[in-house]
């Protein structure tokens, strides 16, 4: 278990009953592998809320707003339209960069994984897109170490809510609607 992953289980004890995913019907949906941290987080979360405010994306998410396979889809989509009338960030400009979103929040800012040729998952970083708006921000950390942060206070965003984090923290497992 990595150190982020026990950072986020003293936050916040994990649910009792662990989630089951397969990862290989996930992974070939993507067309990629994911990071064995996230793949430990939902299996320990699952698609999860965080203060209110931050929610973890899950494949086969029991929230269908949550789903990381839908979102993947439809973020890939909105972004190449967006591209025609926005700049794209410096970190996505080499040839075969992508980004995939593993959070949101209820704002509707993104968080996505930096996917990078020849980067192999568990080395992918964290970026974070605005609502309304095009700023970006770059977070060399994995997903659960960028949370991690986020929650006890160590990393700071311009763009996430100077409301997140909450001073108690507060969880809740996605469940059907």
């Amino acid at each position: 278990m990595t150190g982020a992953l026990q950072r986020l289980l003293e936050i916040t004890p994990a649910p009792h009953e662990p989630r089951r995913t397969d990862w290989g019907v996930t992974e070939e949906s993507l067309g990629v592998g994911l990071p064995a941290d996230y793949k430990q987080f939902i299996e320990i979360y699952g698609g999860s809320n965080w203060d209110d405010h931050l929610y973890v994306l899950e494949p086969g998410c029991p929230n269908d707003n949550y789903d990381l396979i839908a979102w993947a889809r439809n973020q890939a989509e909105d972004l190449e339209g967006l591209w025609e009338f926005e700049k794209k960030p410096t970190e996505l400009q080499d040839e075969g960069t992508r980004v995939i979103p593993w959070a949101t929040t209820d704002n509707g800012e993104c968080l996505y994984w930096l996917v990078r040729p020849g980067t192999e998952p568990d080395q992918w970083t964290v970026m974070l897109n605005e609502a309304r708006g095009d700023r970006w921000e770059h977070f060399p950390l994995s997903c659960t170490r960028f949370l991690a942060g986020s929650l006890d206070g160590e990393l700071r965003s311009g763009i996430l809510s100077s409301l997140f984090p909450r001073p108690v923290h507060e969880f809740r497992r996605l469940g059907s609607v």
